[in-house]
């Protein structure tokens, strides 16, 4: 059983760089430079596409350099997008990193050089900055809750809760702060919520377990995730042959009970109104897993600067 337990515990990863389509993101950028150059969105496009303000003041021979600055200590994210943004917006400019997504940088920090086509530079800056300060908030939030575990065996998950468009990138952004991924959509494996059992009145008893069993038969080779919300449907999901008990909303006692009734008969995940307060209570419990939707849509942007060399290329 234990190693089922580990097969199972081994979905919950970690995405990288490398796992994301660039084709994918180079659309996402793609799309942020026409918003911001050619009015995407707008049922009307504007009559002048292009960047005002940067060919009525700059000097299209131009060249210079800048520094992507943290003006806090962050945990870093979207390094790796920026030689992507530039060749988007037309080349001309190379980014010479000086650090790597993951890292913590003080404040003062240098995320890396900027050098090359000044106008090139103004037209990308501040789709460069969007990126780098949302993921880069996203990665210094998360390492912040995974500190309150520090010591625990359990491990910060995220959830589906993410912007339309972006969940990928905002995944890698958790892992990049020291969290791990569960599922990455509806495609990952089956996570049967209070919805799905309520919707067929199947919330308890012999009811519930029949239910459960009859999704792990009918789907061999896949990993069921149940989720509970009471003490008393915890029996029926384990005998029902849960891989996942899912204990949403219980209380640090119920916890301790619960831990003690699955044993080592299924993999336990928390979630429901999960803090940094509430991990510090959560950890020494010894769950496997506790899922935080706020490590993505609570987390703030970050700040972060491009400042100019004044000494030129």
């Amino acid at each position: 059983m234990t190693g089922d337990l580990n097969r199972i515990r081994a979905l919950f990863g970690r995405l990288r760089w490398d796992d994301l389509d660039p084709v994918y993101l180079r659309g996402l950028v793609d799309l942020a430079r026409r918003e911001d150059l050619e009015g995407a969105g707008l049922k009307t496009s504007p009559t002048r596409r292009e960047d005002l303000t940067t060919l009525a003041t700059v000097d299209p021979s131009q060249r210079g350099r800048a520094c992507l600055c943290a003006r806090r200590e962050i945990v870093v994210c979207g390094t790796a997008f920026i030689p992507l943004i530039l060749e988007v917006y037309g080349g001309g400019c190379a980014f010479e990193p000086a650090c790597v997504d993951g890292d913590v940088l003080p404040a003062g920090g240098s995320l890396g050089i900027l050098k090359g086509s000044v106008v090139s530079m103004l037209q990308a800056e501040r789709v460069i900055l969007n990126f780098l300060q949302h993921l880069s908030g996203i990665s210094t939030h998360t390492a912040r809750h995974v500190q309150a575990l520090d010591g625990s065996s359990t491990r910060l998950l995220d959830t589906r809760k993410t912007t339309p468009g972006y969940r990928m990138l905002e995944k890698y952004a958790v892992a990049c702060g020291g969290g791990w991924n569960h599922r990455l959509g509806l495609f990952g494996w089956i996570l049967v919520k209070d919805n799905h059992l309520a919707s067929g009145s199947t919330c308890s008893g012999l009811l519930l377990e029949s239910k459960v069993r009859r999704v792990v038969e009918s789907n061999p080779g896949v990993a069921v995730e149940v989720e509970v919300d009471r003490i008393d449907q915890i029996e029926a999901v384990v005998k029902g042959g849960a891989h996942i008990v899912m204990l949403d909303n219980f209380s640090n006692e119920e916890l301790v009970l619960a831990k003690a009734m699955i044993g080592e008969r299924a993999v336990t995940e928390v979630s429901g109104g999960i803090t940094e307060e509430r991990l510090r209570e959560i950890g020494p419990i010894g769950l496997d897993f506790v899922s935080c939707g706020g490590l993505i849509h609570q987390s703030r942007w970050v700040d972060i600067g491009l400042d100019w060399d004044a000494s030129g290329s």
